[in-house]
């Protein structure tokens, strides 16, 4: 997103203009967000329109312009009210808008001035790699529900991308919402050799399986009284998978790990291998619960 909203002289506002939208429409829709400090309805349009205009990128841009600084460009497109929002392609202003939108409204009037953007071409496998790694970014910034919306979107136009569909899953997965993960992957061949698919599923498996105990408290007692009670000690690292506390799921699978490694066929270790799938190999809590579990098991 850029901004202008510094006091600068005419030409470096005018070059800055030029620059981040004259030039930047050539290839991307830009919005640009006439706003200023004192006003109430652009502190409701301000964060919405970021945060929805980064679920476009890149093929959406913003620039805010602080009419107060910038009054010469304020002039030049008659700014009678604020917010007002323009929208440019291809150098030119094509559409535009008073007052804060909904969220709704706003997506709605991004996507009919991208319906007439021409299709990719050319580099358009590059554009497709920038919109999913901006979509990674959100989900590794933990905006799951802005990266889950930039991977549906994207599923919705190549559905048969295993790396789109995987981080969407992935997306659904980190916001709780394992019902519609689970629905993205039923288009997946079963037998599809892809980390981020095998994340996602181990966690698909992991929400079914951790079953929320009614009373923690009582079987955190039971297993101190009984410390060879693994069934209640399995049953409390499924109460603790429930509510979040995977430090707490893992200390107690491997503790009936180190009393009795084949309890229950491997209940312990499977649930446990799982929950290292799904956080995944380069996560560093799975790499240390890694090491714990392996000096067990070589012990």
């Amino acid at each position: 997103m850029a901004s202008l909203s510094s006091p600068q002289s005419d030409k470096a506002s005018i070059d800055a203009f030029k620059r981040n939208v004259i030039d930047a429409s050539a290839d991307a829709l830009v919005l640009v967000d006439f706003w200023a400090e004192w006003c109430g309805p652009c502190k409701t349009l301000g964060p919405l329109i970021e945060r929805v205009v980064a679920s476009y990128a890149p093929r959406v841009k913003l620039v805010k312009i602080d009419v107060d600084n910038e009054q010469a460009i304020a002039a030049q497109f008659r700014i009678q009210s604020i917010p007002t929002v323009y929208a440019f392609l291809g150098g030119q202003p094509v559409d535009g808008f008073a007052g804060a939108l909904g969220e709704r409204e706003l997506k709605a009037f991004i996507d009919k001035q991208l319906a007439t953007m021409p299709p990719l071409v050319g580099d358009g496998e590059a554009e497709i790699a920038a919109l999913i790694e901006a979509a990674g970014e959100a989900l590794a910034e933990g905006a799951h529900a802005e990266a889950a919306e930039m991977y549906g979107a994207l599923a919705q136009e190549f559905p048969d991308r295993v790396d789109i569909i995987s981080g969407y899953a992935r997306a659904l997965v980190a916001g709780g919402n394992f019902a519609a993960a689970e629905a993205a992957l039923g288009v997946v061949p079963a037998d599809t050799k892809d980390p981020g698919i095998a994340q996602a599923r181990a966690a698909i498996a992991l929400s079914k399986e951790a079953v929320p105990a009614d009373d923690l408290a009582d079987l955190a007692r039971r297993v101190e009284a009984m410390p060879d009670d693994h069934e209640a000690r399995f049953e409390l690292a499924g109460g603790l998978m429930a509510r979040g506390d995977r430090d707490g799921a893992a200390d107690a699978l491997l503790e009936i790990l180190r009393r009795d490694r084949s309890w229950n066929d491997e209940a312990a270790k499977l649930r446990l291998l799982k929950m290292l799938e799904a956080a995944g190999f380069a996560d560093p809590w799975a790499a240390a619960v890694r090491r714990r579990l392996s000096t067990i098991l070589f012990a």
